[in-house]
């Protein structure tokens, strides 16, 4: 493990990327698999930390989870009422995803599990998954007063179905729900207050299940079985390819073209905050992945300015944020980022990360309780900056350097958790 690396400036970045498979995305494909009774086929799978915890955990379940030479998935599931219960603790080392969708999985089983994490996911709050689950008869309890994880789940008399009016936007919320009502004896309906990912209701469609929507709500039914695709193909994670979008606009003399993104529409916020930025981004060769959108993006070197981000589009791109507070810093004008406070409780508080990091570098960023004031452009120096263990902070400190005069980072490896070759990749697109 390298405790710091280096990287200098750029004069500019060129060349071809081939986007890792999407982690949401990936953790889904595992889990519902894992719940069918045909083998199921996975290309592009994302081979990191995250999604590993994924595959970890349902094996101990009793699912089958081969990878051959290329990184393909055979798996072969255990029907969808197979599971086994565990021999031991599930571990979901740093993954809020296979935490909180797996703990609706498991609520619905007439087993025994006990899910624990690593010291940052034992921080991340868990009653936002509980609080709907229990409505739904399940019986789960974690520590202080069942806010956190190590979280115990033992078999419910029965699970219901429930109409659940959402607080907050979340995918992994409404994925919880979503995969207990699938066990439920009756219907479940979920409203959001605004429009989170829906890869899960994607799968759900791909696996044979029927996702109804009507305006902001899902409605789903029982179900007593699955039908398995043959094949899924990932698409290319598009928070991943925010790091290359960002960089290749804000680093003169820049052209990159990344392949195989995914662009579902709960996810591009990130192209349409970067377009209306003034980012030189072109769709080109849209085409399916089974129910999701896909497509490759050339990006190119432009003059960016600063606008409002606000509280309607973060769901869209809350991953999105430290990169683009990057971007901001490099654009003309004021950025404004406002109902990113779900960022605080993620791997770090990313708010007071991304302050506190790129500060290091020059940067005068005005931290708010729900988001970020950035003027710009503004003049970046070489520093010494911490990663936070979050692999998001790392990448966008990276790409922070890499356009200015250059950075260390401390604690660097935590990108491994969803883009492992992310260093190499940068290495290799750098045109001195």
């Amino acid at each position: 493990m390298e405790e710091i690396i280096k990287l200098s400036p750029a004069d500019g970045l060129a060349g071809t990327v081939n986007i890792p498979g999407d982690k949401s995305i990936s953790h889904r494909s595992v889990m519902l698999a894992g719940l069918a009774d045909t083998p199921v086929k996975v290309t592009n799978f994302l081979h990191a930390a995250d999604c590993r915890s994924t595959i970890g955990c349902m094996r101990a379940l009793g699912v089958t989870v081969e990878q051959d030479a290329a990184g393909v998935l055979d798996i072969t599931g255990r029907g969808f009422y197979g599971l086994s219960e565990p021999y031991d603790v599930l571990d979901a080392g740093n993954s809020g995803t296979t935490m909180r969708l797996l703990t609706g999985l498991l609520g619905a089983q007439p087993f025994f599990s006990v899910m624990t994490g690593d010291a940052s996911l034992r921080k991340r709050p868990m009653a936002r998954v509980i609080t709907p689950l229990a409505k739904m008869g399940l019986n789960i309890k974690g520590r202080e007063e069942s806010r956190y994880a190590p979280l115990a789940i033992t078999p419910a008399e029965q699970v219901h179905g429930i109409e659940y009016d959402m607080p907050v936007a979340s995918a992994q919320v409404k994925s919880a729900i979503l995969l207990a009502a699938l066990y439920a004896n009756s219907p479940t309906i979920i409203t959001e207050p605004l429009p989170s990912r829906d890869h899960t209701e994607r799968m759900f469609e791909t696996f044979g299940i029927p996702v109804k929507r009507i305006g902001s709500s899902i409605s789903i039914e029982p179900v007593k079985k699955l039908t398995a695709p043959e094949l899924i193909n990932i698409p290319g994670d598009i928070s991943s390819a925010a790091f290359w979008l960002v960089a290749a606009s804000i680093i003169p003399n820049s052209q990159l073209t990344l392949v195989n993104v995914g662009i579902n529409p709960t996810r591009t916020g990130i192209l349409d905050v970067l377009k209306q930025m003034g980012a030189d981004i072109t769709i080109t060769n849209e085409r399916w992945s089974g129910c999701e959108p896909v497509a490759d993006i050339v990006v190119r070197s432009a003059q960016l300015k600063g606008i409002a981000i606000g509280a309607e589009i973060i769901p869209r791109l809350i991953d999105e944020i430290p990169v683009l507070a990057v971007a901001a810093l490099f654009a003309e004008g004021r950025t404004v980022v406002q109902g990113a406070e779900e960022l605080r409780v993620k791997e770090t508080d990313r708010l007071r990360a991304v302050a506190l990091e790129l500060g290091k570098m020059g940067a005068e960023i005005t931290e708010t309780p729900d988001g970020l004031i950035i003027e710009g452009p503004q003049k970046l120096n070489a520093a010494v900056c911490h990663s936070h263990d979050d692999h998001r902070m790392a990448m966008a400190l990276a790409i922070a350097g890499t356009a200015s005069q250059g950075v260390e980072i401390e604690e660097p490896d935590c990108v491994k958790i969803s883009y492992p070759d992310f260093y190499a990749v940068l290495a290799g697109l750098r045109r001195d």
